[in-house]
């Protein structure tokens, strides 16, 4: 079993900047893809942006170039720093790790999420 817990959420105003932490802890002998979701109020859950366990990245358009995702192999954690915030990033965040116990077989773990909100 994998447990994760994510961290760094909050409030701040527009324009300013917030780093999310996910730390995975548990039966892992390796770790794949990892990744954070949003869902915002009435809307569906998306993704956000991921990074491969070669370090390749993906973003929606809508983060490109303000938020940047990072690992911590030793670690187990995934990281999120979030700049130039806007209202419309105000959602939960969720992080995603595909998690294997043995090197052959991957499971998708989530964290509990945590708030971020974006208001002046």
């Amino acid at each position: 079993q994998v447990t994760l817990v994510e961290s760094g959420g909050g409030l701040v105003q527009p324009g300013g900047s917030l780093r999310l932490s996910c730390a995975a802890s548990g039966s892992i002998f390796s770790i794949n893809g990892m990744g954070w979701y949003r869902r915002a109020p009435g809307k569906q859950r998306e993704l956000v942006t991921a990074i491969r366990a070669d370090g390749s990245t993906y973003y929606s358009d809508s983060v490109k170039g303000r938020f940047t995702i990072s690992r911590d192999n030793a670690k187990n954690t995934v990281y999120l720093a979030m700049n130039s915030l806007k209202p419309e990033d105000t959602a939960v965040y969720y992080c995603n790790v595909a998690a294997s116990s043995d090197g052959d077989y991957y499971t998708n773990y989530w964290g509990q999420g945590t708030q971020v909100t974006v208001s002046s």
